[in-house]
């Protein structure tokens, strides 16, 4: 078997309203699909982490730069592969888009092995140890509106969210510490005593600033405080997880097992979130749980994209091994976007149906048993969302 092509679909569309996070206001949705096909007639699809420009760029570095490299490979050798590409780029990024571009190229190639060995994901990874995941619901986002409004919007939402079935629910915060510590606030009575809340900053505070917000969610009772800080800042990650009680998250900006490495070692975080369509796809995040688990720190997935990335993590929640383990072990949850994305409802064959599952579930969301990934998306669909650039 060789590999004949690598396609990137970017696919965007109008949102119905404006979003916005600490960084940035976004009136639409982008996601970025890598197609990659073989003289059998074998199709793997993968996904690469990044909106907008960023996907655009990112098709330039997947079609004219990794496909003329893997062209004529056996997609069945993908480590191979995986290094090929990667040494082959390192003189021009070890981090950030090119690993973005390969992330989806990797993605592709294990679910074309799932296909050929007629096995989903979790089964070549080694196994199920979970059927169905618990999923928290994350919106309240950012808005060209008053604080005030903010907050009686973020109480609604966060209650709303659970209403919904969700085990628990994540805020944005980026109006200012005292503003965030309000909004905060409101998202706690909301949820009350139905769920767990969790808060992400998006890396938009100094360290002294997120000591200012922490302190406020230790009394809150947050579940974990996600990105406060630069991810360059390993020693402001340090100094928030030593001086607060509660969990400090991150890694999503983080990249390949060497970035990793530094981040574990320097024992900056209660709770991991690596980003499989960005750190370097399937292979390459296997290696970073592998590196977090031998520092016994936790993960829960960084999730963001198309119905392709939703699909590929429950494979990996599932075959995530429990830590520490015993009767009633630590638990990942999978984190699901509650804000419109017609890419994960509407691009598969057949949908996941996430919010569905969660509703009828109790919270909770089955693993998809089909060979590879275990979807498909519809192509009549991605013709209809495809940028012609």
């Amino acid at each position: 078997m060789k590999i004949t092509k690598v396609t990137s679909h970017i696919l965007q569309y109008d949102l119905p309203e404006e979003l916005g996070y600490s960084q940035q206001y976004y009136a639409r949705r982008t996601a970025h699909l890598v197609e990659v096909e073989t003289d059998e007639g074998v199709t793997g699809w993968g996904e690469c982490f990044g909106p907008g420009n960023v996907a655009i760029a990112n098709r330039g570095i997947v079609e004219q730069v990794i496909q003329p490299m893997i062209l004529g490979d056996d997609p069945m050798d993908r480590d191979v592969i995986w290094h090929k590409v990667y040494n082959l780029l390192r003189d021009h990024g070890q981090k950030g888009m090119p690993m973005q571009s390969l992330s989806g190229v990797d993605i592709a190639l294990w679910d074309i092995a799932g296909k050929v060995a007629g096995l989903p994901l979790h089964k070549l990874i080694g196994g199920a140890h979970r059927n169905a995941v618990p999923a928290y619901g994350y919106g309240m986002m950012l808005k060209r509106e008053s604080v005030e409004d903010h907050v009686a919007r973020f109480r609604d939402e966060a209650a709303a969210i659970l209403g919904m079935g969700f085990k628990a629910t994540k805020m944005k915060v980026g109006l200012g510490p005292k503003a965030d510590a309000r909004l905060c606030a409101a998202v706690a009575e909301g949820v009350g005593e139905a769920g767990q809340f969790m808060v992400d900053a998006n890396h938009c505070y100094t360290t002294s600033d997120a000591f200012y917000v922490g302190r406020a969610l230790e009394e809150m009772g947050a579940y974990w405080f996600e990105e406060p800080v630069a991810p360059e800042d390993l020693d402001g990650y340090r100094e928030l997880r030593a001086g607060l009680s509660v969990n400090i998250s991150g890694g999503e900006a983080e990249f390949n097992r060497w970035g990793w490495r530094s981040i574990l070692e320097n024992r900056g975080l209660d709770i991991a979130q690596p980003e499989v369509c960005a750190l370097g796809g399937i292979s390459e995040y296997l290696r970073v749980l592998a590196l977090c688990h031998a520092h016994f720190t936790p993960v829960i997935n960084h999730v963001w994209g198309s119905a392709v990335a939703v699909a590929t993590n429950l494979q990996l929640l599932a075959a995530m091994p429990a830590l520490p383990g015993g009767l009633t072990p630590w638990e990942p949850m999978l984190e699901f976007d509650t804000t419109h994305n017609a890419f994960r409802d509407e691009l598969l064959t057949e949908p996941l149906d996430i919010q569905g599952q969660v509703a009828r579930n109790g919270g909770m969301v089955s693993i998809p048993q089909g060979p590879g990934i275990g979807v498909e998306p519809d192509r009549d669909f991605i013709r209809s969302y495809e940028l012609d650039c």
